[in-house]
């Protein structure tokens, strides 16, 4: 629209993955000087918060004082946050703008504006206008990206939250925690559980600045058998995993992926451990007929033997994923509030 002064209803990009879309353009403006419009993010049936946000784009030409310079500039405007953390995919003060769309974004505006061409240089400027406000939905500030949304991609394809967006969320964290300096990471399953990590490590007076900064928590859902092998692969010494009765029983039973439709309560198997380790009969006979572990947690006379067994089994499979690592587990009641430590806790502060 720049270049020909005309309005455009529609471009083709090629995405990474390979694949060849053709998207939408809504709000088209442009003169002599710049051009502007905006396409509608469709997420499918991904959960995601920005589901049906307005991504922005403005290129404008702007005069160079000479040679050395980047071929496009890009920049973010309205609701794009900044980076503030070292450990991410750009650098401490940049635009949270990462190196696929860069690309993108790049290649397609050399199409139009071919390198060299003339004197004057494209400068790019995306925005999302409740990018800010959509922010306050993700992990943003807990990365490090302040201000408003990211914007990612690998592929150019929305993949289900379930797997995908988890994984790169997960390690994005963990990236930070490193580049952080955290020799401990304590992974929960979920916001409850997290919260009374939290609290925990306070009450221990371990909740310092150095030992367990923001970054150093890690909120890895089900995914508990990748979030432990990525950070192995990372190398971090000391583990802590806090999580409530029922997903540490689908732990303990080897499931790396804690979600309901990805494991099933082997109950069957708490029973014969509960059997093996000399645990009351009538538990044992309750547990087989139980619907859940929940259940089973609530009903038993002594729920903290009970949650001693499961946890010790839980350490040993969390040792296969992360060998080599401090392992500890943190049992959160339903109530949240902590009902068990087990494994090599970090000791209280001098």
């Amino acid at each position: 629209m720049l270049k020909e002064q005309r309005r455009i209803e529609a471009v083709e990009l090629l995405l990474p993955a390979g694949v060849a879309t053709t998207f939408r353009l809504e709000g088209q403006a442009f003169d002599a000087e710049k051009a502007s419009c905006f396409v509608v993010k469709d997420a499918g049936d991904d959960p995601d918060v920005t589901h049906g946000v307005e991504v922005h784009a403005e290129v404008r030409m702007v005069g160079t004082d000479g040679a050395g310079g980047p071929s496009v500039v890009i920049e973010g405007g309205t609701g794009i946050g900044k980076v503030t953390k070292p450990g991410l995919a750009v650098p401490v003060g940049e635009w949270a703008i990462n190196p696929v769309p860069r690309r993108m974004i790049t290649e397609a505006v050399l199409e139009v504006f071919p390198p060299h061409a003339s004197r004057l240089t494209p400068h790019v400027v995306i925005s999302i206008p409740d990018g800010e406000e959509r922010a306050k939905r993700t992990l943003n500030a807990r990365l490090g990206i302040v201000g408003g949304l990211s914007i990612l991609g690998t592929s150019g394809i929305v993949r289900p939250i379930s797997h995908q967006a988890w994984t790169d969320t997960l390690d994005a964290a963990l990236d930070v925690a490193l580049a952080g300096g955290c020799d401990t990471v304590v992974l929960s399953t979920g916001r409850t559980s997290e919260l009374a990590a939290e609290r925990y490590i306070a009450d221990l007076g371990l909740g310092t600045r150095n030992r367990f900064p923001e970054e150093a928590f890690v909120m890895m859902g089900d995914h508990v058998g990748y979030a432990l092998a990525a950070c192995h692969r990372r190398g971090f010494p000391r583990l802590v995993l806090a999580a409530q009765f029922a997903k540490l029983v689908k732990i303990a039973s080897g499931h790396a992926q804690t979600h309901v439709g990805a494991s099933r309560l082997e109950l069957g198997q708490l029973a014969a451990w509960c059997r093996a380790s000399g645990l009351d009969e009538a538990l044992a006979k309750t547990i087989e007929c139980a619907n859940t572990a929940r259940e089973v947690y609530l009903a038993a006379a002594d729920p903290g033997a009970l949650a001693a067994v499961v946890a010790e089994r839980a350490l040993a499979q969390m040792r296969i994923w992360a060998p080599g690592a401090a392992l500890a587990v943190l049992l959160v009641d339903y109530d949240g509030t902590t009902a068990g430590c087990y494994g090599d806790w970090p000791g209280r502060a001098e």
